[in-house]
């Protein structure tokens, strides 16, 4: 394999990834509900949460764009896009969880919710387990 910044770049922009996703939903998220009435939490995490995808949508395009020029791994090309993707979709529901959340609309709140955390663990788990496929 073939070793240079641009074939190893991709593999530790998925690293980020999965890193910030972890960080983010799994240690920030659940340490403020614990410490934190839900309705001082939630001003934050509308502020972080939009950032976490743009950022990880934005490593995203990187990735891709540098499988493309040093004609990486087809996988890692796949990987990078979906990320892309799922990521865009993420944040392009923001407006609506946010609103449903605001007029008390529990079902669609839950249902908004639910999708992201999907496509979200969707991306930690394809830029954590794609690496063995290179």
């Amino acid at each position: 394999m073939d070793l240079t910044i641009l074939t190893v770049l991709p593999i530790f922009l998925s690293g980020v990834i999965v890193g910030m996703i972890v960080f983010h939903a799994g240690i920030i998220a659940p340490s403020l509900f614990k410490k934190f009435a839900a309705a001082e939490v939630g001003p934050f995490l509308r502020t972080v949460f939009p950032q976490l995808f743009l950022l990880v949508l934005g490593i995203g395009i990187c990735s891709l764009l540098v499988s493309f020029l040093n004609n990486g791994s087809m996988v890692g090309k796949i990987v990078s896009f979906i990320t892309v993707a799922l990521m865009g979709i993420c944040y392009a529901i923001i407006p609506a969880t946010n609103s449903a959340k605001d007029l008390g609309d529990e079902t669609a709140f839950k249902r908004l919710h639910r999708l992201s955390v999907i496509l979200t663990v969707t991306v930690l788990c394809l830029n954590s387990f794609w690496i063995p496929f290179v």
